[in-house]
C-alpha cells in the first residue's frame, strides 16, 4: 500500500526565548498550517504521533489538544535529533499497514540557550544513553570542556582530516553553503551570508569547528498529512500528493562501535544501512534524486553523509562540496533550506522540516530558493543513541 504527504507546514525556527509562546503554540501553528495545505479539517485525522526531546511526557497530547478535541490516539515520539523524522516513519507505517487513512505527523521542540548537552541525566555520563558513544570517543581522543556533541562531531572531523587530506576550508565551504542557501528561506533562523573566510575566523567550538559550523539550538515545530491512496482520490488531492517512495530506519551495530572511530560512532555506518535499504526498496538510487535536506548538525556530518549515501567514494567528499556538486547548478542541491547550520534545529520538529523542504520543492513552490525541475527528493535524519532515517519522496 502507497502512503502519501499532502499536506506540510512549520513555523519559522528562532532562537530561544525571541517570542512569547509555549510548545503547544507552536504545535498549534504548524499543525493548522498544515491541515491548511491539505486542505482538510482535524476531523479526518485519525492518528497523531508526535515527536519531542525536551517537554514532559504526554506534551505530544497537550500540544493536539490546540487541534481539536477528537479523542484520536496521539503517541509521543523521542528519539534524540531524529525524533521528527521518526513520528513521520509511524505516520507512514500506520498508513501503509491499513490502519489509518489519515494520520497527522507533529513535531516541536522549545529549548533552552546556549550549547546542547550530550543526552546525559544530571551531566553524568556514565547513566547516559550515549555514554558507549563517548566512551569511545575518550579513548581515542580525551574528554575536553567543550560542549560534548561538538567535541564527538569535531573528533570525527579531525579523524576525516588525518585520513583523508580533507581541509578545514573544505568543511567551512558546507557552512558557506547553507548559510547561502538560507538566505532566501523566510523559515530559517538565520538568514545572514558568510564567506568561507569568515566562517574560519569565527569562534572555535571545537577544533576544527567554528561556531558557523555548528547547528543552534532553537524553538519550532513542523508538521506533514500523510495519507492512503484511498484517501488522495476520495478527496482529490493527486495535485498536492508527494508519494513517499520508501523510507528506512536503523540503528547502531557492532559496525558502529568496532573500529573506535568518532565518523563510525557518529552515525556514517547507520546512514550508509538506511540509504541502502531505501535503494532496494524503492528501485531508485542517488543518481536519481535531485534535492537532498540532510543532517550537517555540524558541517563535518554532510560530508559524512555524501559518503554514506553514495554520492561519492568515502574520503572524498571535501572535494565533492568544493567542486560546487552540492549546490545550484550542480549534481544535487543539498539543504536548500539551510539546512540545520542556519536554519536551525529544534530537535524534534527537524526531520518533519526536512520534509517539509521536499514537499514544497517537489510541488514547485519552493519560491526563489527552487531546484529546477526537482522530481526525487531524499531526507536524511539521524541522532545519536542512535537512529537514522532515510526518506525518499517523488513527486506523484
Amino acid at each position: 500500500m502507497k502512503s502519501y504527504i499532502v499536506g506540510v507546514g512549520m513555523t519559522k525556527f528562532e532562537k530561544p526565548e525571541t517570542r512569547d509562546w509555549q510548545y503547544w503554540d507552536m504545535a498549534k501553528e504548524a499543525g493548522t498550517a498544515a491541515l491548511t495545505d491539505a486542505g482538510i479539517p482535524y476531523g479526518l485525522v485519525e492518528q497523531v504521533p508526535v515527536g519531542y526531546c525536551f517537554q514532559a511526557s504526554t506534551a505530544g497530547q497537550r500540544a493536539v489538544y490546540e487541534l481539536g478535541l477528537t479523542g484520536v490516539p496521539v503517541y509521543n515520539v523521542n528519539n534524540n535529533c531524529a525524533t521528527g523524522s521518526s513520528a513521520l516513519m509511524m505516520a507512514r507505517q500506520l498508513v501503509e499497514g491499513g490502519i489509518a487513512d489519515c494520520v497527522l505527523a507533529l513535531g516541536f521542540e522549545k529549548m533552552a540557550r546556549g550549547a546542547l548537552g550530550g543526552g546525559s541525566d544530571g551531566g553524568d555520563f556514565k547513566t547516559s544513553p550515549v555514554a558507549r558513544h563517548y566512551g569511545i570517543m575518550a579513548a581515542g581522543h580525551g574528554f575536553e570542556m567543550s560542549p560534548p556533541t561538538a567535541q564527538i562531531f569535531g573528533n570525527a572531523a579531525r579523524e576525516h582530516m588525518d585520513r583523508y587530506g580533507t581541509t578545514e576550508a573544505q568543511l567551512a565551504a558546507v557552512a558557506a553553503k547553507n548559510h547561502r542557501h538560507s538566505s532566501q528561506n523566510p523559515n530559517a533562523q538565520f538568514q545572514d551570508v558568510y564567506t568561507v573566510e569568515e566562517i574560519l575566523a569565527a569562534k572555535t567550538i571545537h577544533r576544527p569547528l567554528t561556531k558557523l559550523q555548528c547547528s543552534p539550538t532553537s524553538d519550532g515545530a513542523a508538521a506533514a498529512v500523510v495519507v492512503s491512496e484511498r484517501f488522495v482520490t476520495e478527496h482529490g488531492l493527486r495535485d498536492r500528493a508527494v508519494e513517499i517512495a520508501a523510507q528506512a530506519m536503523t540503528t547502531d551495530t557492532e559496525e558502529s562501535f568496532a573500529s573506535g572511530s568518532c565518523i563510525d560512532v557518529v552515525g556514517r555506518p547507520m546512514s550508509r544501512a538506511a540509504a541502502r535499504q531505501v535503494y532496494e526498496a524503492s528501485g531508485l538510487g542517488i543518481e536519481d534524486v535531485d534535492v537532498i535536506e540532510l543532517h550537517d548538525c555540524f558541517s563535518v556530518n554532510e560530508l559524512l553523509t555524501y559518503e554514506a549515501l553514495g554520492m561519492c567514494e568515502e574520503g572524498a567528499s571535501g572535494k565533492l562540496v568544493e567542486s560546487g556538486a552540492t549546490t545550484y547548478g550542480g549534481r544535487w542541491v543539498v539543504n536548500p533550506s539551510g539546512g540545520l547550520i542556519s536554519k536551525g534545529h529544534p530537535l524534534g520538529a527537524t526531520g518533519l522540516a526536512q520534509a517539509t523542504e521536499l514537499v514544497w520543492q517537489l510541488r514547485g513552490e519552493a519560491g526563489p530558493r527552487q531546484v529546477p525541475g526537482a522530481d526525487v527528493g531524499l531526507a536524511h535524519n539521524i541522532g545519536l543513541g542512535g537512529a537514522a532515517v532515510v526518506t525518499l519522496l517523488r513527486r506523484a
